[in-house]
């Protein structure tokens, strides 16, 4: 488990040619809709983009990497072979929708893990242009409130340890290499102090 937790990673770069199909799509979602859901509501549902035309209408609309300021995204060639859309369906909150974030928190570790047992990357994006919902005729209920891009990785993605406890952001070497620096198991851990 933990080595499959270390490799799944955010990966920004795909070989694009390299296609997912349907069923394997079905296969991730089956493990997302099996995390648990607050008050077991299961609010989310999920658009399946498999089609290379459909994914490079996407495209434009997605911002990619915060912290790498000079990087627009994925050339032609490493852009994602599929996406996945995940939609609120406000019909089916049962609580705050705060409650359901985390639901799909769970449901895209869940997801990304299995994708990684399959030897594909993904990346969550919640930096997108809202007008991306407008490509897709969705009913008033469905919100789009984040994208998975899904594809087999192009890139080497490193772990190390933070040497600064302050500056956590990823950056790249001169090989492409991408560096994500993780704050130590013991500067995670807060000792019981009773009052």
């Amino acid at each position: 488990m933990q080595e499959i937790i270390a490799k799944t990673r955010t990966f920004r770069r795909f070989v694009e040619k390299d296609t997912i199909s349907t069923a394997t799509l079905h296969e991730l979602i089956d493990l997302a809709r099996l995390g648990g859901s607050a008050r077991n509501g299961q609010p989310w549902q999920y658009m399946l983009v498999n089609s290379p035309e459909i994914c490079q209408k996407i495209f434009p609309y997605l911002g990619w990497a915060g912290y790498l300021s000079d990087w627009k995204g994925p050339v032609a060639g490493e852009r994602p072979s599929a996406y996945v859309l995940c939609l609120l369906n406000k019909n089916r909150l049962k609580g705050p929708e705060s409650e359901a974030q985390f639901d799909l928190g769970v449901a895209t570790q869940n997801m990304l893990l299995g994708a990684m047992e399959k030897r594909i990357g993904g990346c969550r994006i919640g930096a997108f242009n809202p007008k991306l919902a407008s490509l897709f005729k969705l009913p008033d209920h469905l919100h789009l409130s984040l994208v998975m891009a899904l594809g087999k990785p192009r890139e080497t993605v490193i772990i190390e340890e933070c040497t600064n406890e302050n500056d956590i952001r990823y950056w790249r070497d001169e090989h492409g290499v991408h560096h994500v620096p993780k704050r130590s198991l013991e500067s995670c851990l807060v000792d019981i102090v009773l009052r």
